[in-house]
Order: C-alpha cells, then structure tokens, then sequence
C-alpha cells in the first residue's frame, strides 16, 4: 500500500470519527430531557461550579424505585476529547445499570476554551487529571469540586446510597478516577481506572478506598513500560504528548498508600489474561490488577469510536463493565 494512500486512508477516519464524535456530544446536550421527577431512562444536568455551567447525564433503570431502597451509584469518567454521551455508548453502563438496578452517571469534562464548541482534535473535553498536561499557563478547572457539587446534586435530586457511590473511567478519564478517589475519598467506596495513569504526587488517602484496574498488553497510548503516548498510525500532539509513568508504578503507589504488600498476594491466569491481587491492606482494602493481552486503547468488551488502525484490537477476553461491577459489589464503604 503506497504511504499517499495511507495517509489519505487515515484522514478520512480521524473526519468520520471526529463527524461521529460531534453527534455524540450534541446528542448528549440537546436531545435528554431534563425532568423534575426523573423517569426511567437518560437524564440531563446542569449546576454551575465556580462560574462555569457543568453537566452530567445520569442514566435511571426501570426497577429504580424512589420509595424502596437506596440505589448503588457508578461515575463513569469519559476519556480526553470524549463526551458523557460517547462513554455511555462505548462502555454499556447504561444497559448494566438497567440489568443490575443502580445509578450510572456520565460527567462532562470542560473544553479547554469553553467559549468555542468542543472538538476532538481542536478543543477537546479534558479532565484535570493532577498531570498538569493540559493548561499549561492558564487556570485549569476544579473538576474535584465539580464532581464534589454534582454528588450533592445527585443525592438531592435522587434515592442513592452514599456508602456505594463507585468510580470508574477510561484514559485520562481514567486518571481523573485515580484523582477522585483520593481527594474525595471520604466519599467514594471504590475505583477502577481503566488504561490511564496515577498522577498524584505525594499520593494520600483519608480511608482506604479499593482499586480494580484494567489495561491492554498492546495500548499504543497507556503503554505497559511508560513512555509517550503515540497512536498506531504514528500522530500524538502536544495536549496528550506527555510521557506516561509505567503501569506498575500506579500500581504500586496506590497499593502502598492502602498498606497493602509490596509484592501481589496471588496471581492467576484465564484465556491469557493475568490477574494480580494486592491486599490485605487497611480496613481490608485491596488492589487488583488485570492486563489483556492483545487489547489496544479500547474499553474491554466495549465499543470505540476510534478506528483500529489508530488506537489497536478490541477484545472480548473479559468484559470490562461486568468484572467492574462485580469488584464494587464486593466492596462498599465500610
């Protein structure tokens, strides 16, 4: 294949998915209705956090009942240049929540200029993960205090457990669950960042909060070694371009700020896919580390909007949102 033609073949799918991307977000802006009584179905938020409009979409099940019982919450964090509306359709969180009967909430990261439209490419939607990648010389929205003011909305608005509010997220939205879970970590029971890094520095957690995380053996943007983010066809930018810390050592900080052993208690293998687990450590706590092999920059069992030439394989070795939910099950706020 002459490299002409592949570069024109590489242009066309960073347009259709940039195309795909935009409907994504308008659909999460405009098309989600935004009732007093939520119904089942998804529902649109907005509240403002010093002096911007911030928006959530929180999907509701049909068995949700306001009088029964408290309902479990997951925070699905979407990933740089994503959209809540986006996350939604590419992990299934959305049809989890209706099998499984709990809250999913899908936040919105700000563009980096508020004022144009947000694009994939020219203004993407980005989480201040604690890299500090993304603002440089300019004041970075307080997404921890965003995400602080939307559970008080969430709470207030709906019949949710305050002992069973889970994060997850993927890529830098990832990261930003990593930052979550300590900084409001008298608030989240647990976290599971998928294919993103801890940037934290010094990491400190008020209560020990449980940590499942997933990765891919062949992610050309969350690297297994640390090193600059890159995608298969070659391109990075200088927003995302940051070199990432190897995968372990988020690993290992979180493990050792729950007091959990250095060295994995247990480790196991299915369909090739390798689970470490770390722990006991305070209160029980415990980390779980899962790669897959083969897998690119993609959500596990999922769907993406990225096109394979760009970001690698999809796999179905594990699901993601199934082994996820499993693990917060397992550890509410104690």
């Amino acid at each position: 294949m002459k490299p002409r033609y592949v570069q024109t073949l590489i242009s066309i799918l960073v347009v259709s998915f940039f195309v795909c991307f935009y409907a994504l977000g308008c659909m999460a802006q405009g098309e989600l209705s935004r009732p007093t009584n939520p119904g089942m179905g998804a529902h649109s938020f907005t509240l403002t956090v010093g002096g911007l409009e911030r928006t959530y979409i929180v999907y509701v099940p049909f068995n949700y009942n306001l009088q029964k019982q408290l309902s479990a919450v997951v925070i699905m964090f979407h990933g740089g240049g994503g959209t809540a509306r986006a996350a939604m359709w590419e992990t299934g969180w959305a049809e989890k929540a209706e099998k499984a009967g709990f809250l999913a909430v899908f936040p919105n990261a700000m563009s980096r200029d508020p004022a144009q439209p947000s694009s994939f490419a020219r203004n993407p939607q980005l989480w201040n993960d604690g890299s500090d990648r993304f603002y440089p010389g300019r004041k970075a929205p307080d997404d921890v205090r965003f995400i602080h003011a939307m559970l008080d909305d969430l709470l207030a608005r709906f019949a949710a457990d305050p002992r069973r509010v889970f994060v997850t997220g993927f890529s830098n939205g990832a990261s930003m669950s990593f930052r979550i879970g300590a900084e409001l970590s008298k608030r989240i029971a647990a976290i599971a960042p998928v294919a993103g890094a801890c940037w934290l520095e010094p990491l400190s957690l008020e209560r020990p909060v449980p940590m499942y995380y997933i990765t891919g053996m062949d992610d050309p943007l969350n690297l297994i070694e640390g090193g600059v983010p890159k995608l298969l066809s070659g391109g990075s930018d200088k927003v995302r371009g940051k070199p990432k810390p190897p995968v372990r050592d988020s690993i290992r900080k979180w493990a050792k700020a729950l007091g959990c052993p250095a060295t994995p208690a247990s480790t196991s293998e299915m369909n090739g896919v390798c689970t470490e687990t770390y722990g006991p450590g305070s209160n029980g706590a415990e980390v779980i580390y899962v790669t897959v092999p083969g897998l690119g920059h993609t959500w596990a069992g999922g769907k993406s909007l990225l096109p394979e030439i760009m970001v690698g394989k999809s796999s179905d070795k594990i699901k993601a949102t199934d082994v996820i939910w499993d693990f917060f099950e397992k550890h509410p706020m104690k």
